[in-house]
């Protein structure tokens, strides 16, 4: 009787418990562990990968048990941020020697939920505004981005966008991208445009993605509705802009036994328009026998004059998936 009645205390006091396992958060010492890898293991030397060059990369491995997961990415200089799809943020500097300084292991400080499952704090997307520091987390399940001061410090609000209500709840606002002009574009993993929308056949239908334009914060702004024509057999994991207002999409499948492919496609500036359908060209693709996983985050840097994208991998927390971080150089011109 008296473990009964704990089990009624428990599930009277807990808020949103349901049996399920508690959401792991970052506790005590951060500690990480890196190690330098190749992009083709049959051949170390090799750099070219279609309109990109490797410029090298780390698999990323720690013993907490919230660590990995890792579905967006920031990169500011030598500062780099991690957000995991339960909500936990990874801080460190690092430069050419590829050795993280100054690690900080954190966690949202609030969002959708109570926090107590991973669907409480799905954040699978990530925009950062340069200049104050905000930064914005769009969440599935709850189709909602939320907005937090500098640092994650603390929530300053968020927003259910009318045009994100009926994405689906594991194929939402996987991509958030804030643009060069100050917009906001957030394209959908899953959801196809309506069929009373598309002017195409139900084929064309299959591969496209419904997707929003912000005039400015999305907090404060009325979205407009555009779509992406994603790859056949492929979703949408990530996007980010280029300084001239082009949009770097990675577009991710999945094939069984167990082997994911990635897509790194280019919509051109003029196509993010309302009403538009957008189309990309192909920039690169990550598939075996080349370093290949679930890369679902993709950041944009500069470095000289050249334009520089990383990308990161959810490894979902499990033993056949690794921890990726990658950079490569990317020449337009040499793009299809």
């Amino acid at each position: 009787m008296r473990i009964l009645l704990s089990c009624l205390l428990i599930l009277a006091l807990v808020p949103g418990w349901s049996g399920e396992q508690r959401l792991p958060l970052f506790e005590g010492r951060p500690q990480m562990d890196v190690r330098r890898v190749d992009l083709d293991p049959r051949d170390p030397s090799r750099r070219a990968l279609g309109a990109l060059t490797y410029l090298g990369g780390i698999v990323l491995t720690s013993r907490l048990p919230a660590f990995g997961g890792y579905s967006s990415l920031a990169v500011a200089g030598d500062h780099f941020l991690l957000l995991s799809d339960g909500g936990n943020v990874v801080r460190f500097r690092m430069g050419a020697d590829w050795t993280p300084h100054d690690l900080r292991f954190s966690n949202l400080p609030s969002g959708p939920g109570t926090g107590w499952e991973k669907r409480d704090r799905d954040s699978e997307s990530l925009a950062v505004d340069p200049k104050t520091g905000q930064l914005w987390v769009g969440f599935e399940g709850y189709n909602q981005i939320w907005r937090y001061a500098p640092g994650f410090a603390r929530a300053e609000g968020y927003v259910a966008p009318q045009g994100m209500k009926t994405w689906p709840k594991n194929g939402g606002a996987e991509s958030l991208a804030r643009m060069p002009d100050g917009r906001f574009v957030t394209i959908s993993e899953e959801a196809r445009v309506r069929r009373k929308s598309w002017r195409g056949g139900d084929e064309s239908r299959r591969n496209s993605r419904q997707a929003l334009i912000f005039p400015g914060d999305p907090l404060e702004g009325h979205a407009r509705r555009f779509a992406y024509r994603v790859s056949p057999r492929y979703d949408v994991a990530d996007a980010a802009a280029l300084p001239d207002g082009a949009l770097v999409v990675v577009e991710r499948r999945f094939r069984l036994p167990f082997r994911f492919s990635n897509r790194i496609m280019l919509i051109s500036a003029d196509q993010i328009t309302p009403g538009r359908v957008a189309r990309g060209r192909l920039i690169a693709e990550l598939d075996s026998p080349l370093i290949h996983d679930n890369f679902e985050g993709v950041a944009v840097t500069q470095e000289g004059g050249a334009t520089i994208l990383w990308l990161v991998s959810d490894d979902n927390q499990l033993i056949l998936q690794k921890s990726y971080l990658l950079k490569f150089r990317l020449d337009r011109a040499a793009i299809r």
